[in-house]
């Protein structure tokens, strides 16, 4: 919640500023206002209560540690982010976001963690250096990916769609190989232990990462078919979701 809350005060205070220089839903207004304003806001709380609750901890003893707790920073900030859109804009702002911005923002956190593990290790290995380096992109890939997201979903073109489909296909691919990747193939002690698993845990766990990211890319597909018509007519689509023959098929 803490981190929300910085996030939405940072946006208002951003956005008011914004559109005093540009005019709203112009080009410039709105790649500043999502790669820039939105992203940096959001991410940028993550991290800090991310850093602030985990970095000293002596449970963050392992690589793939920092994903987890990037990953679940995450959900909870698209919680608290989900209430505040249905306080203002009712239920139906929760069923689209759903299958868009809590996959979404899971996804960010996955990045986030891959470098914010990194970081943890080179800090430990005493190369400030890379671990400084880490950390700034464990800020800046999230961000531009958020940005990405936002800007490519509220363009108004019907082509878009499918550009919008792509992106959000290829970022769920990737987050589930790097959480593969890290999580069950090549997680070690940041302190340069053995291998945190032996074999068979690793298939184990690389089985269930697998099943925790299919929801995000079901969500990807479903998203990307549904999301644009409702952004225009959410209360309408709503009841047409309920009923889509889509749903079972996608999220079975």
């Amino acid at each position: 919640m803490f981190a929300t809350v910085i996030a939405m005060v940072l946006e208002e205070l951003g956005s008011a500023l914004l559109g005093s220089v540009y005019a709203e839903n112009s080009l410039p207004y709105n790649v500043i206002m999502y790669f820039v304003i939105v992203a940096f806001s959001e991410e940028g709380a993550k991290y800090i209560l991310l850093r602030r609750r985990t970095w000293c901890s002596d449970a963050f003893n392992c690589q793939f540690d920092g994903v987890v707790y990037a990953v679940f920073v995450s959900l909870g900030f698209a919680l608290w982010e989900n209430l505040g859109y249905v306080a203002m804009y009712g239920l139906s702002t929760a069923l689209v976001r759903a299958v868009t911005a809590v996959p979404g923002h899971a996804c960010f956190g996955v990045f986030m963690g891959v470098y914010y593990g990194r970081a943890k290790r080179y800090d430990n290995d005493g190369d400030f250096v890379k671990a400084k380096r880490c950390r700034t992109m464990a800020v800046l890939m999230p961000a531009l990916l958020h940005g990405a997201y936002d800007f490519i979903a509220t363009m108004e073109d019907p082509s878009c769609e499918w550009v919008f489909l792509v992106f959000v296909l290829a970022l769920f691919a990737v987050s589930l190989k790097l959480v593969v990747r890290v999580g069950s193939r090549s997680d070690r002690y940041i302190d340069g232990g053995e291998v945190r698993c032996s074999s068979d845990n690793g298939m184990r766990k690389e089985t269930k990462a697998r099943a925790f990211v299919s929801y995000f890319i079901a969500s990807a597909a479903y998203s990307a078919a549904y999301s644009k018509p409702f952004m225009r007519q959410s209360v309408l689509m709503t009841a047409k979701m309920m009923t889509a023959p889509r749903l079972a098929v996608v999220l079975s």
